[in-house]
């Protein structure tokens, strides 16, 4: 069997598809460009290959991707326009070239930025118009991807997730992050801008599984997708008041993070800076739709609920250890 390569291992999207591949006996190769320190080094997945290469290099991309029938682009590079400006032009282009040299296929695990503000829910055919820096280089990436592909030169797809929560998505997400490691360790839950807006979250688990479906269907290739996220989405006082009944929390007032807030705290901090510009999702409903996945994979995504008390039990195995 061919070798499914996944460039950006260690995150935990990618670290939910390396499981999902191998449960499935998938030959797997995992690229980052340090996997000396890649967690619990030796590989936490025995069989599976571990392979450094920078994909901002061209060369060392081609020869990571060597042999690969399906190359799945995982990478999330540091939350830095000015990084994303230089590396994520770069990164595409070696990409694109070396699945079209291998004739690997490719699957871009994408977010939502290029759609800016929707009114309504985003749809694999909602049109891109970024409301951000970041969302036009998401923008002119994809379109870049695609265009390859109308051309014939690469089989490719795109898949989108909503900003997404989980066990173990401590690092880079906003529901982990503000509220559930917040209040598991006892300090006053925080939300963005306006609690009482809806907004889509995509659980952890079931975009890796919806990416191994992907990557394994031969009807799926040369288009967008949405990966799997539950409908009716909560508000941020219901995630909050969710999340503190599932840790056994007190509920106690929320402190909402202004527009204000976050810019005085982008003096002193670059991450929050870079937060500036995308508050819109925070302000306004932000709804995200994946029924065509759901439909063609017969997909039911995990429940607001399930993923919720999930999350929270990691939380309190967490501290219990």
């Amino acid at each position: 069997m061919s070798i499914h390569t996944i460039l950006g291992a260690g995150g935990i999207i990618a670290e939910g598809l390396t499981r999902q591949l191998l449960s499935h006996q998938v030959p797997v190769r995992l690229v980052s460009r340090h996997p000396s320190s890649y967690p619990r080094h030796p590989s936490p997945h025995p069989g599976a290959q571990l392979v450094a290469a920078d994909i901002t290099n061209a060369s060392q991309t081609l020869e990571a991707i060597k042999n690969s029938a399906v190359v799945y682009c995982c990478i999330g590079l540091k939350y830095d326009y000015s990084v994303w400006r230089h590396a994520w032009p770069l990164i595409m282009n070696n990409i694109i070239d070396a699945c079209r040299q291998t004739k690997a296929r490719l699957i871009f695990f994408d977010n939502v930025y290029m759609y800016g503000r929707v009114e309504g829910a985003m749809t694999e055919d909602t049109p891109y118009d970024p409301d951000s820096r970041k969302g036009d280089l998401r923008a002119r990436i994809a379109t870049q991807l695609m265009s390859e592909v109308r051309k014939g030169n690469i089989t490719a797809s795109i898949a989108r997730a909503a900003d997404f929560y989980g066990p173990g998505a401590d690092k880079t997400s906003v529901l982990n992050l503000l509220v559930f490691q917040r209040l598991s360790k006892n300090k006053k839950a925080q939300w963005l801008v306006n609690p009482h807006v809806r907004h889509s979250f995509t659980y952890t688990e079931d975009a890796a599984k919806a990416l191994y479906l992907l990557g394994n269907d031969e009807n799926s290739w040369n288009q967008a997708w949405h990966l799997p996220t539950a409908a009716g989405p909560l508000t941020g006082e219901e995630y909050i008041t969710a999340a503190a009944t599932a840790l056994d929390s007190p509920v106690q007032n929320m402190m909402v993070l202004s527009k204000w807030m976050v810019r005085l705290g982008g003096l002193f901090d670059k991450t929050t800076a870079e937060l500036n510009e995308m508050l819109y999702q925070y302000e306004y409903d932000y709804l995200f739709d994946s029924s065509k996945f759901e439909k063609a994979y017969d997909f039911q995504p995990v429940s607001y609920a399930e993923g919720i008390y999930a999350t929270a039990n990691a939380y309190k195995k967490a501290l219990a250890s």
